[in-house]
């Protein structure tokens, strides 16, 4: 590759609303090990980081940021990841 970024999007339900997220492979990675680590769907991860999450920040970032802290190890058991 050329240094494109690739992107893997997909769609899910929050708060009864269909939206989708592009994110690279390796933050959907990090996320199903966030969701793993606390019995939780992927989906329901997601919710909890929209929920809590600046309306400010996008959501992709505020995942990217969640995944981050999360391998810095300073993710929290359903607080403030966004």
């Amino acid at each position: 590759m050329t240094g494109d970024r690739i992107l893997v999007k997909r769609s899910l339900v929050l708060s009864g609303h269909r939206t989708s997220v592009a994110l690279e492979p390796e933050f959907w990675s990090a996320l199903e090990e966030m969701a793993r680590a606390r019995g939780l769907g992927v989906a329901a991860l997601i919710g909890g980081i929209d929920a809590t999450r600046d309306p400010a920040r996008p959501l992709a970032s505020a995942l990217r940021v969640a995944a981050l802290q999360e391998a810095r190890g300073r993710g929290t058991e359903g607080g403030d990841l966004g």
